[in-house]
């Protein structure tokens, strides 16, 4: 039997009354009550609380109850706690939820029911609504509902189908993120010191300043496309023909990025910034879709096919991409005659997905339909709502710890992987430690988003961050034992169990965010409040490494000692012939020094230096701010984080 209470508002009973089982039931419905649900837009139910005085109805009598209250459907709103109210009135029965006319049903003449379709107009029943004594936007954040807590295959067929589009635009995100935060750093490493490869990380920032443009996008659309379908499928046609271009000139454009120790590595830059830029656009747009594609209920499911897309996009982009690209690993598995490159080129890699984007895009326009709605924001007034969002003191608190939150793992994401190459650590056993962690990631992905909905997400996070700060410790140990004979089994298993480890801590960091960005969001505004929270997020990781990366080359001391007099330069090496000492911190002086027959000895390492220095800051951040912080605005009311009109 459903509980009374999804069909009874609220009810007084004097213990003098006595139900019979032949009572017949007249279900005639207030018309001053209605489904809050209907006028919420963001899907929220406000559940009302029952009060219940000295029933005493039989089991019989509540089968009836159950049957007449039938027509109101499947409510998916649990009751709660039922609390004793004050009596309205002596012998009578009050289904009023507010300001209720005379009974017009029969249990006694004085049982009321709500009616399913109501009259009245909007503004009506909002007034009401707001008049109610327990109507209030004071409850906790929500965990996702009990009811629509269940696994993936448990959703509606609708809700999946959109899952999977999800996935499959999040994925062609992670494609070209990929290569540019991951692979082609690595490709241009040899060439490069530390620094240039600063300024080549300027090209994700698009991704981390997309809220400047992000209310253009909310608010300029055409209603014949769709409001998300008008900006991903032009982006998504830009972005496949910038792949093609840049597939047909990156070799070339790469040379001259590496040539004179990166000097021209400001206009390679140029076109990955482009690229990004790109994908950042399309991104305002697959989030504020993700607030509407998917029911309410199953929200939490945006961040997870966010995850899920992005990590198999990205994985692609690197582990694939690199294994496949490396001439050994091709020559060791693919040829009988080693060649000097590998199976996949960057050029050729870049040239296929600017042809599958364009594919995708076209499938987009024919088979999937967008609701149409109409313009009704200008430009300004959505950047007037961002204004109204960003003076929220609750905001302001979330900005300051995304800002400030990653610096403490900063130099372990941004160097540890590129110092094990520059120990001698192969591109292939880096592609095979990330194809092992990668069903690790999205595995733990899956289950991050629902341990949101088990433990507040803000909580999960303060979890991931304490255990991110012990991966970056254990990932500067995991570089100081670099065995000085090579790499060997034993070490190449170190390397994956750390990469999982730091992988694990870092996912459930960004699901739980992400699952309590979806939470707090108002969908009125969706993409803007969405693109806003998540901007902030990845600023805060993008913009300490500029700086991180400068820093690891000038707290730097290398020395370059020149061979023994009579030493003859191996043909294999470039040269010329190192004859006096000079630094060989940057990477430019130390190739010139190992082709010129000298050795390059570190004396004091930046990157050990900058992850401890960075450890210490989240230490100090994360007890001294970021978890009294953090858990103070999970404990907020949902009206904290709305715009007062």
């Amino acid at each position: 039997m459903p509980p009374l209470g999804d069909t009874i508002p609220s009810i007084s009973v004097p213990s003098q009354h006595t139900f019979v089982n032949n009572q017949k039931l007249s279900a005639h419905h207030d018309s001053h009550a209605q489904e809050l649900d209907d006028l919420s837009s963001g899907g929220q139910r406000h559940r009302r609380d029952i009060g219940l005085e000295d029933i005493t109805a039989d089991q019989d009598t509540r089968r009836l109850l159950s049957a007449d209250s039938s027509d109101e459907g499947d409510d998916p709103m649990g009751a709660k706690s039922r609390r004793p109210r004050s009596k309205e009135h002596q012998g009578s029965v009050s289904a009023s939820g507010g300001q209720n006319g005379p009974g017009n049903g029969s249990m006694n003449n004085s049982l009321e029911y709500r009616r399913k379709n109501t009259s009245l107009e909007s503004s009506t029943v909002t007034e009401n609504l707001l008049a109610r004594e327990s109507f209030t936007l004071d409850d906790h954040v929500p965990n996702t509902p009990t009811l629509n807590n269940h696994g993936f295959f448990q959703l509606p067929l609708q809700d999946r189908k959109n899952f999977g589009l999800l996935v499959l635009l999040y994925f062609l995100q992670g494609v070209p993120m990929g290569l540019a935060t991951g692979s082609v750093p690595f490709l241009l490493k040899p060439h490069m010191s530390y620094s240039a490869l600063g300024v080549f990380s300027l090209a994700s920032y698009p991704y981390s300043l997309k809220l400047l443009w992000s209310p253009v996008v909310d608010a300029v659309w055409s209603p014949k496309v769709g409001r998300r379908k008008s900006w991903i499928m032009p982006i998504q046609m830009l972005s496949g023909f910038g792949m093609l271009w840049l597939g047909a000139n990156v070799k070339s454009m790469m040379d001259v990025a590496g040539a004179d120790g990166g000097a021209g590595i400001w206009g390679f830059t140029g076109w990955w910034f482009f690229l990004v830029f790109m994908c950042a656009t399309q991104d305002i747009a697959v989030d504020g879709w993700a607030l509407t594609l998917l029911t309410p209920g199953n929200i939490s499911y945006a961040s997870t096919a966010q995850t899920v897309g992005l990590t198999a996009g990205q994985f692609m982009s690197y582990t694939v991409f690199l294994a496949f690209n490396s001439p050994d690993f091709a020559n060791k598995w693919f040829r009988a005659t080693p060649l000097p490159e590998g199976v996949m080129t960057l050029g050729g890699y870049l040239t296929f997905w600017g042809w599958a984007y364009i594919a995708v895009t076209i499938g987009l326009a024919v088979w999937k339909r967008e609701e149409k709605t109409k313009n009704e924001d200008g430009i300004w007034d959505v950047y007037k709502v961002m204004w109204g969002v960003l003076k929220l003191k609750n905001i302001q608190t979330i900005i300051i710890i995304h800002l400030i939150a990653k610096i403490g793992f900063q130099a372990n994401d941004a160097v540890t992987n590129l110092k094990l190459i520059d120990k001698g650590f192969s591109q292939e056993d880096l592609a095979l430690t990330v194809l092992i962690d990668f069903p690790f990631e999205i595995g733990l992905g899956y289950y991050a988003g629902k341990w949101s909905t088990t433990y507040t997400p803000m909580r999960l996070w303060c979890w991931g961050f304490v255990g991110r700060l012990f991966a970056a410790v254990i990932a500067q140990i995991t570089v100081v034992i670099f065995p000085a004979t090579g790499v060997d089994t034993w070490y190449l298993l170190v390397v994956i169990a750390e990469h999982i480890f730091s992988t694990f801590t870092s996912t459930v960091m960004f699901v739980a965010v992400s699952a309590f960005h979806a939470r707090i969001a108002d969908p009125v505004i969706g993409g803007t409040y969405m693109t806003l929270l998540a901007t902030v997020s990845n600023l805060g990781g993008t913009f300490p490494r500029f700086f991180v990366l400068k820093l690891v080359d000038a707290f730097t001391v290398a020395s370059c000692s020149p061979p023994p007099s009579g030493y003859k330069l191996d043909p294999k090496l470039r040269g010329p012939l190192v004859t006096d000492a000079f630094s060989c911190a940057l990477s430019a002086e130390k190739d010139r020094c190992i082709q010129g027959g000298g050795a390059c000895n570190i004396t004091t390492d930046g990157y050990y230096v900058m992850n401890v220095v960075c450890v210490l800051i989240g230490v100090i951040t994360f007890w001294g701010y970021i978890k009294p912080a953090a858990l103070r605005l999970q404990a907020l009311p949902l009206r904290a984080w709305r715009i007062s009109e």
